[in-house]
């Protein structure tokens, strides 16, 4: 599944509207900050994971509560939580061999292969593994 995400528009994840002082608001922003959905869809229709989320901090909270823990080196398949730039935090996948992907929060907003450390602009926070992906 994470290797499919970053080959093609997937739409999907782009958008999660809330009614926020009494109008629609979409807070992902067009994809602009939706990958924290991203990944928690991934692990919620695999199991790994008790609920959907919109924010890294909330999916980073299921993740420990349902058996995630750190680990020091990525490796396939585990998720990657890097620092906060521009007030945002940011999460994806390893797909090893130096490369990741995660939804983009560029002008795209789509998920997207990249670099694990987007060429050494990005410094890795956390890494994250479960014991069911051995």
């Amino acid at each position: 599944m994470i290797h499919n995400l970053a080959k093609g528009e997937i739409h999907i994840f782009r958008n999660l509207f809330m009614n926020i002082d009494g109008q629609d608001k979409d807070i992902l922003e067009d994809g602009q900050l939706a990958c924290g959905k991203v990944v928690s869809s991934i692990l919620y229709l695999n199991k790994l994971i008790s609920d959907l989320h919109a924010t890294v901090e909330s999916t980073e909270k299921d993740m420990l509560i349902n058996g995630w823990y750190e680990i020091n080196d990525p490796r396939e398949g585990s998720v990657i939580a890097w620092e906060r730039q521009n007030s945002h935090r940011h999460i994806g996948f390893s797909l090893g061999n130096n490369t990741a992907v995660s939804n983009g929060s560029n002008e795209v907003g789509f998920p997207a292969k990249h670099h694990i450390t987007y060429n050494n602009t990005r410094k890795i926070e956390k890494i994250y593994w479960h014991p069911h992906l051995d």
